[in-house]
């Protein structure tokens, strides 16, 4: 790894060789991260449907709840509606005149509607408290698989987690420690570009004339100036940062221009 070294001025080499060690030792990290891939947010997708549901199974039993309160009240009111009927029946049998028989028998005609009113509302109740019912029921069963799913894919997680840990936290202590050589200036695009690449290269070597990141061709004299190490050259289509071969350790491939073959073919007269 690329140090700065000690009374003197870091050289663009050294800067572009430090990067490139950063950018080697993140890749590692990512890729531990890849093996993870979407575990970690199915299993908070997962986490919060549970909770979802077990909000909505809560409410629907306090909704059960009441409305059972409510058929028991209106049971009741039914209840006292016959007791009232039953009295004013006997009072009936004691009136003095037909203005009071009429006024009972008003009495008894509306503790009838009421009777009805209420077995209606009973009715009501009672067609609602089972289509709740289904969906609660229908809510509890789907929690159990949910709940089921999410614990196996908790502890494919933590296993993974498990397996990856220790290595994923090496790493991050070395990249920590390579940031430290590395100028601030250079760290925050090198940061900046990570964040917007799909791979996380921001950093990437020039392999047959071509960008290590986005593939698109670099002109010739470009390539001779990545070459010579003397400023930070980035990509001009995708903007990431280009090395050449040999820092990164790749093996250039040239290929070999065969010569032309000459006529032998001996002209006329």
């Amino acid at each position: 790894m690329a140090k700065k070294a000690s009374g003197k001025e870091t050289s663009v080499e050294e800067k572009l060789q430090a990067l490139y060690d950063l950018q080697v030792i993140d890749s590692k990290i990512d890729k531990i991260r890849t093996i993870r891939g979407e575990l970690p947010l199915e299993v908070q997708d997962l986490e919060d449907e549970v909770a979802g549901l077990e909000t909505r199974i809560e409410k629907a039993q306090e909704s059960l709840k009441t409305l059972e309160a409510e058929i028991s009240a209106k049971k009741i009111q039914i209840e006292q509606s016959k007791a009232a009927i039953k009295k004013y029946e006997e009072q009936q049998k004691n009136v003095r005149n037909n203005r009071e028989y009429d006024a009972l028998t008003k009495e008894i005609e509306f503790q009838n509607l009421e009777i009805e009113l209420a077995e209606k509302h009973i009715n009501e109740f009672n067609a609602n408290l089972e289509n709740k019912k289904e969906i609660n029921e229908s809510s509890i069963t789907k929690l159990d698989e949910i709940r089921k799913e999410w614990e196996l894919k908790k502890s494919e997680l933590a296993e993974i987690t498990a397996e990856t840990r220790k290595e994923e936290e090496g790493l991050a202590i070395e990249s920590a420690k390579a940031e430290e050589v590395i100028e601030e200036r250079l760290l925050t695009a090198y940061k900046r570009l990570r964040d917007n690449a799909r791979n996380g290269l921001a950093v990437v070597p020039v392999e047959r004339s071509a960008c290590g990141g986005c593939f698109n061709k670099i002109p010739p004299q470009r390539q001779l100036d990545i070459n010579s190490h003397k400023k930070v050259i980035v990509c001009e289509h995708c903007g990431r940062i280009l090395i050449d071969p040999k820092m990164a350790g790749i093996e250039e491939v040239v290929e070999e221009v065969k010569p032309k073959r000459r006529s032998t073919r001996v002209k006329k007269d």
